[in-house]
């Protein structure tokens, strides 16, 4: 007999969110989340999505146990200014056992149906700054701080439940080049020269901060055309500095700008947080921000977190001044493998940016 119950209390969504620490906690694959940062995201007067969105948390109960969960989401930009008439769902995770899955989906269409909505989505979270997709390829590859990890049943219950693929994620990972290839080094050269663009460089994450809002401009431009976009609203940005910004280092992000000073291209890259988050198992203290620290400062992996390119310059060759500093920095730094963020399948605009790497296609 399984049981599902829709949950508000502070007490309850602490369970939703420790089930999937519990579920895969031996997992040597699975990237936990920092607890905190998962609580703030459902609570309203923390995360101003809440302003255009609504959500609704479940928990399965097998013989009095957590079996479970799935948050119902409806964001009302999409439905209302995109006409896109979308029931959508995320933080799914359940033992296995397709019965659960049935029960936890079910009472996500229940509200689709109460909202007169057409069809269902997911896993996806509020927006496109959130973590979607569910994992088909790599089970056997380390999970990233932005992507959602799952075992290979989930894809099985889902099919088996009658969902079709709406959509695919690939991610590519790469050796770090040295020295950095001549063909890049005089490509930048070229494209810095015939529209007059030049590099930024930061030394400190304050020096950033001026160019955050226009960096979320940019990604609204850069995604616009593509499955699933819903616009980052500006009161969203706030949250995602908090999150993001402790993470970063400067010497990592590279912007590229106009002779008049505005933002044509950006990327953000970061050490890789896996293994840190791993030993963190959900807290920065007593003892999480030291592993975090540790791999800010001394790694051999990194990962591309964000990527915008203005669309005007986009094909251009924008990306291999880009990538000629990112590459310098990884090697200032010994990183020797870098992993890119989730793409979709149909971004042939940003997929560009990794043929000047020899990549290999490591999970979808």
């Amino acid at each position: 007999m399984i049981e599902v119950r829709k949950i508000e209390s502070k007490k309850d969504i602490k369970k939703f969110v420790q089930f999937q620490m519990d579920l895969y906690k031996d997992n040597t694959y699975f990237v936990p989340p920092i607890i905190k940062d998962e609580l703030a995201i459902f609570d309203p007067d923390k995360n101003q999505v809440f302003k255009n969105a609504d959500c609704w948390l479940f928990l399965a109960y097998k013989e009095n146990k957590i079996v479970g969960r799935v948050a119902a989401l409806i964001n009302h930009i999409e439905i209302d200014e995109q006409k896109k008439s979308k029931m959508r769902f995320g933080w799914l995770d359940m033992i296995d056992d397709i019965e659960v899955t049935k029960a936890l989906l079910n009472e996500v269409q229940k509200i689709g149906q109460e909202k007169q909505l057409e069809f269902m989505e997911g896993p996806v979270g509020f927006s496109n700054m959130d973590k979607a997709g569910l994992l088909i390829k790599g089970f056997e590859e380390l999970s990233t701080m932005i992507t959602w990890y799952n075992h290979a049943y989930y894809k099985e219950h889902m099919e088996q439940l009658g969902y079709v693929k709406a959509t695919e994620w690939v991610e590519f990972k790469f050796k770090t080049p040295n020295p950095i290839p001549d063909k890049i080094n005089r490509f930048a050269d070229i494209i810095a020269q015939r529209y007059r663009l030049k590099s930024l460089r930061f030394k400190t994450t304050k020096e950033i901060l001026p160019y955050v809002d226009q960096m979320f401009n940019l990604l609204n431009k850069t995604y616009s055309n593509l499955v699933s976009f819903v616009p980052i609203q500006e009161y969203q940005i706030e949250l995602y500095k908090n999150k993001y910004l402790p993470f970063i280092n400067p010497d990592f992000v590279e912007l590229v700008v106009d002779e008049s000073g505005k933002l044509v291209g950006f990327t953000i890259t970061m050490p890789s947080f896996s293994k840190a988050l791993q030993k963190a198992n959900g807290k920065l203290f007593p003892f999480g921000f030291i592993h975090l620290l540790r791999a800010k400062k001394k790694n051999t992996d990194a990962a591309f977190y964000l990527i915008g390119i203005e669309p005007e310059y986009q094909g251009k060759g924008v990306t291999a001044m880009i990538c000629r500093n990112i590459i310098q920095n990884f090697m200032n730094y010994d990183i020797t493998t870098c992993e890119t963020n989730p793409d979709l399948e149909d971004n042939l605009a940003v997929q560009a940016t990794w043929k000047i790497y020899d990549t290999t296609l490591h999970k979808k």
